[in-house]
């Protein structure tokens, strides 16, 4: 009857050695029944790597008295080596004592292929994982974590069983921005308490101690009742398109703003020989990314000088950023160049790029850069040095790829003098110095210039006017203009918006010196003898105040002090009444 079991079956006695051995054992080892009672039976029969286990595992079973099994690999008459489960069960006479050991055999080779088979799966499965360059995870029905891959592990620099062991949340809900944190917990909540896919953007702590966004896309996984027992997550490395979406709305904002503020021209007009020096300059170094220094008065065309570089250098398809520092607050100019980190200051309530920042891989215009102020002159000789920087209120430095492009109205290199501008930043700015002329050393661009604007504003009024005045163009060419082009821009919109006629022309009052003659019979000018005699007052007081300083501004010792008066508000009369303060400097 043993015989005819399909399982091989040995009998044993108390002790474990072999007394018996069915048909099927006997045929698979190909042994006899008295080599299968030999003492190193199991020595020919096991395989060397689980005999020892197998004796340990026998000599606990065989103390006891309650059947035991364990699995092993027997070798067949052919050599070969297969995998069996192997069943103890104990013959227990009437006084309870172990008499005999039925050990019952049944093949499982092809089960334990199979598991070494998913085995195998399960780990290229996870070598396949691991090597995606996305995070991935997975979390039970409660959103706990169970398992990460080898890129989401590395980023974080953490253990899986550091990940886990972080709390309930998880690591990852831990390193999440604090910004971010309370909207990521809520929409997190709200997709897992669904059940269906969902997806949202997070900023994630890495272990290099920056932030970097991330899309997080998550799909549950269902059993066979629909009901949610995993969830696969992954994550996606969004960083770049977040900084590229940053800079398109930066850029955007910058070109809202140079549209308000926009030039009075679309393109530079003229043909005069110091113009077409300046544009010789323009050629020679816009395909270069060398920083230029644009000097000139007030309303010259500074900004436009520096458009026309931009957009003949290799970065004309990239943003052009324009800044006027002397518009903003001295204690805010940082913020707007170099950006901001939330809570840097009050009002900061979230994060904020810079100007540079927005103006990465193309130019950043500096107009009136005299009037940054000296913290801030450092942190811009050390982007136009190393290309890098700080936000303001925080620590980690941003590298840009950035053309600087600078203008101002006034001397650099007194400002230098008087300690206002740091010496090591105006070298910096000045590698490529370009003077823009004022419009009354470009006399001979005043007929074109005055052609242009009457076109301009007259398609805009709706007029149509065929000629200029002979008359009006010797006005316009006798006249200093000291508001140079943007007086002259405002002088013919006024002529164009009450011109009734065809031909185009100006009350030359509009342009009278302010030096008329005090006989002067014209009873609408008898106000200015007085004023040109107050202005000339003033003008001798600034002077002199200039002479006894030396010719410094600024400080308990400069003209302003002496004067009682603003520095600012000096330098403005200076400019005005064309005084040149230097003259006054002693060797």
């Amino acid at each position: 009857m043993i015989d005819a079991i399909a399982q091989t079956i040995i009998v044993l006695n108390p002790d474990g050695k072999a007394i018996y051995a069915n048909r099927v054992a006997l045929d698979y080892t190909g042994l006899s029944l008295d080599e299968v009672r030999a003492d190193n039976f199991r020595e020919r029969v096991f395989h060397p790597e689980d005999v020892e286990r197998l004796r340990l595992e026998r000599q606990k079973g065989l103390s006891g008295s309650v059947p035991f099994e364990n699995e092993q690999r027997a070798r067949g008459k052919d050599g070969k080596y297969r995998w069996f489960f192997i069943r103890h069960n104990p013959f227990i006479d009437e006084k309870g004592n172990v008499t005999r050991w039925y050990a019952t055999g049944t093949d499982i080779e092809y089960r334990k292929q199979a598991e070494d088979k998913l085995r195998q799966d399960e780990h290229e499965l996870r070598q396949f994982i691991d090597f995606l360059p996305q995070h991935v995870a997975v979390l039970d029905k409660d959103g706990t974590l169970l398992q990460a891959n080898k890129t989401l592990l590395d980023y974080m620099g953490f253990t899986l069983e550091e990940m886990k062991g972080a709390g309930t949340r998880g690591r990852i809900s831990r390193d999440v921005h604090p910004e971010d944190l309370d909207r990521f917990e809520k929409e997190r909540s709200a997709g897992l308490s669904k059940g269906r896919p969902f997806e949202m953007e997070k900023r994630l702590l890495g272990k290099d101690g920056r932030y970097r966004w991330f899309l997080v896309r998550c799909n549950p996984v269902l059993n066979d009742e629909g009901e949610v027992v995993r969830w696969f997550g992954t994550a996606t490395d969004i960083e770049d398109c977040k900084q590229a979406e940053n800079r398109v709305r930066n850029e955007n904002v910058a070109l809202r703003e140079e549209i308000e503020h926009s030039s009075m021209f679309e393109e530079i007009v003229g043909s005069s020989e110091s113009l077409r020096r300046v544009l010789g300059q323009v050629s020679k170094v816009a395909p270069t990314d060398s920083t230029v220094l644009i000097s000139g008065e007030t309303r010259t065309g500074k900004e436009l000088i520096a458009r026309a570089i931009h957009s003949r250098s290799n970065r004309s398809t990239r943003a052009f950023i324009r800044v006027n520092c002397a518009a903003m607050s001295p204690s805010l100019i940082a913020s707007e160049l170099f950006g901001h980190e939330r809570g840097s200051f009050t009002g900061a309530h979230q994060r904020r790029l810079g100007r540079f920042e927005s103006a990465d891989g193309g130019t950043i215009f500096l107009d009136e850069v005299s009037e940054i102020p000296p913290e801030t002159q450092v942190a811009l000789l050390r982007v136009l040095q190393a290309h890098e920087f700080e936000r303001v209120g925080g620590n980690q430095t941003v590298s840009v790829d950035v053309r600087v492009l600078a203008a101002t109205n006034k001397d650099l290199r007194a400002a230098v003098a008087d300690g206002t501008f740091r010496q090591d930043l105006f070298y910096r700015l000045n590698v490529f110095p370009i003077q823009v002329p004022a419009l009354r050393d470009r006399v001979d661009d005043i007929p074109l210039l005055v052609e242009y604007l009457v076109d301009r504003y007259a398609k805009k009024a709706g007029k149509r006017i065929r000629s200029v005045s002979k008359s009006t163009l010797d006005l316009f060419q006798g006249y200093a203009w000291p508001g140079n082009i943007r007086e002259l821009q405002n002088v013919v919109e006024r002529a164009v918006v009450l011109c009734e006629g065809e031909i185009f022309c100006v009350d030359p009052s509009w342009l009278a010196p302010t030096s008329s003659s005090p006989t002067s019979p014209n009873p609408t000018t008898q106000t200015i003898p007085l004023v040109a005699d107050l202005a000339e007052r003033e003008k001798a007081m600034i002077e002199n105040a200039l002479r006894q300083a030396e010719g410094l501004i600024s400080g308990p010792t400069g003209a302003a002090a002496k004067l009682g008066i603003p520095r600012k508000t000096l330098e403005c009369k200076i400019r005005k009444f064309r005084i040149n303060r230097h003259r006054f400097r002693t060797a």
